[in-house]
């Protein structure tokens, strides 16, 4: 049969080694690749309907999979106001008022992306913003996706007129005299507002997603760990891949919430596998903390406010009795642990869960924001990935720790922020991901701030750079292993016949561009499953 897609003159590019491969020319059929060769012997694999390819001497590498996003819920998210590049309340006041002249009388305005940095010396609270939102429902998020920002008139809307007790860690915040200030912490505290908030619709979100999707495909991305399933998540990948509009391939753990019983759990696992051709649930998620920014993570000790000093189940051993559960049935789970006592209570969960049942199952660990030594050894003895988002360090904190997550933590805890090296050193399996709406999803730039723990803005400093990946292990992050936590080595994450043709294909090799350059290289070709679903001009 003839091939589907076949690439010419190309550099096609060993991720395990570095190096280049012998080949110049690479052809595919049935979403595999099916032949590496030169380019006399690839042409004439091409048929009629083929889709042939003079790359000119372009990189081709695995595809780049981001090991953690959230492409439905952050499609919907990210609708209103940008505010993540407002480094500064007057900037924040600025974005604000030039959405509320848009605004139909009694519309809400949503805005997301807020980083707490902005308010400098100021506590993170409605009255910080003026008068901007004086009359109008506004709900903004702040960029760790586990806080709101709501103005008064979306409290009164609500009825949140003073604190509330909760059963997990999630707080009204609110001043002396008992007033809300308008940050909610945590999803029971942020769901009293959002549900009274005005919904997209169905088609809104579908829409937005397969812009969204469609982006990350422009951007060099053929898949992605998605963490979450909720709301119309599941229906949307359908339908868009009913629409063949489904330009990645995606992995999606659903959650597991503290009130899950043993029936929820049953659930989950009876869900795994389901999917369609280019999605299918897999794995589940979990939450052991919040955020240092918040003072909702779960230190070993209190941060310097006195915070984040619990865990985000209320009983943190119902939490270890549901991953041996879930190992039993060899479901993996993927867990968000930012502090290190929450780290720590994964890993002691996962051992537990080994000693009952020695079976290897695939557990990931995801943020891993303050470790200390000896918890990092321990990842590769129990066989647990570290899941990391470097430019959420690059992005939020600073190498002088005036940064809010710094302060917060002391100088100690801050100076082993995002152990990256340290953790691959000890032979931990580390994938890249983004967060994205956290953090901007191209991967370029999520492997540019593994490699040199900088902001966009490249004048400014390092934090850590001791912690910088080198470029083989950057690249390594987001495709070998990528597709090792997915269980998917003999099927992705290399350049070989009977793998998956999910290609990213680079104007440069990104293992000689300059650190500080690699965010900018072009991405000239993506491919997915043998097809192209990113195509730059001129090709």
């Amino acid at each position: 049969m003839p091939a589907d897609l076949v690439l010419l003159s190309a550099r096609l590019l060993d991720p395990g080694t570095g190096g280049l491969l012998p080949h110049t020319a690479l052809a595919a059929g049935n979403g595999v690749i099916t032949h590496l060769g030169d380019d006399r012997t690839a042409r004439a694999l091409a048929g009629p309907g083929s889709t042939v390819v003079d790359l000119r001497g372009a990189v081709v590498t695995p595809g780049f999979t981001d090991g953690h996003l959230h492409p439905v819920s952050g499609a919907e998210r990210t609708m209103g106001v940008d505010l993540s590049g407002c480094r500064d309340l007057t900037a924040v006041r600025a974005a604000l008022a030039a959405a509320v002249t848009g605004l139909r009388p009694g519309a809400w305005l949503r805005g997301w992306g807020l980083d707490p940095n902005a308010f400098g010396g100021e506590p993170v609270g409605a009255a910080a913003l003026g008068p901007v939102l004086d009359g109008v429902p506004a709900l903004v998020d702040l960029f760790d996706g586990h806080s709101l920002l709501a103005s008064a008139r979306a409290l009164e809307l609500a009825g949140v007129d003073g604190p509330r007790e909760f059963a997990q860690g999630s707080e009204i915040v609110c001043d002396a005299d008992g007033r809300p200030t308008g940050l909610l912490l945590e999803d029971a505290a942020c769901e009293l507002v959002e549900a009274v908030a005005p919904r997209p619709t169905d088609a809104e979100v579908r829409a937005r997603t397969a812009e969204v999707l469609r982006g990350m495909a422009a951007s060099g991305l053929t898949g992605g760990h998605a963490m979450d399933a909720n709301g119309p998540s599941l229906s949307v990948y359908a339908a868009l891949e009913a629409e063949d509009a489904l330009p990645l391939r995606l992995r999606v753990a659903p959650w597991c919430r503290p009130e899950a019983d043993d029936d929820a759990v049953a659930g989950l696992v009876r869900a795994q596998g389901t999917g369609g051709t280019l999605w299918r649930v897999d794995g589940v998620k979990l939450f052991m903390d919040g955020t240092i920014d918040n003072g909702t993570a779960w230190l070993e000790t209190p941060d310097c406010h006195g915070e984040s000093d619990h865990a985000f189940w209320p009983d943190p051993q119902r939490y270890t009795q549901v991953v041996a559960a879930l190992h039993r049935a060899g479901v993996p789970t993927a867990t968000h642990a930012i502090g290190d006592a929450a780290v720590r209570h994964v890993l002691d969960s996962v051992e537990k869960a080994l000693a009952g049942d020695p079976a290897p199952v695939r557990h990931r660990v995801e943020h891993i924001e303050t470790v200390p030594d000896d918890t990092v050894r321990r990842f590769a003895r129990l066989g647990v990935a570290a899941s990391m988002q470097p430019t959420h360090c690059c992005e939020f904190t600073r190498a002088d720790h005036t940064d809010n997550w710094s302060r917060r933590l002391g100088e100690e805890r801050a100076g082993r922020a995002f152990r990256c090296r340290d953790l691959w050193a000890a032979g931990a399996r580390v994938v890249l991901g983004s967060d994205w709406p956290i953090a901007p999803y191209p991967p370029l730039q999520v492997m540019a701030g593994a490699r040199h723990r900088r902001p966009a803005d490249l004048s400014l400093p390092p934090h850590g750079p001791g912690q910088a990946l080198t470029p083989l292990q950057a690249l390594q992050g987001i495709t070998l292993n990528a597709a090792w936590v997915a269980g998917e080595e003999h099927l992705a994450g290399r350049l070989a016949a009977g793998h998956r043709a999910d290609l990213t294909v680079l104007a440069g090799n990104p293992l000689e561009v300059p650190d500080d350059e690699l965010a900018g290289l072009p991405v000239v070709l993506t491919v997915v499953a043998g097809r192209p679903t990113h195509r730059a001009a001129g090709l």
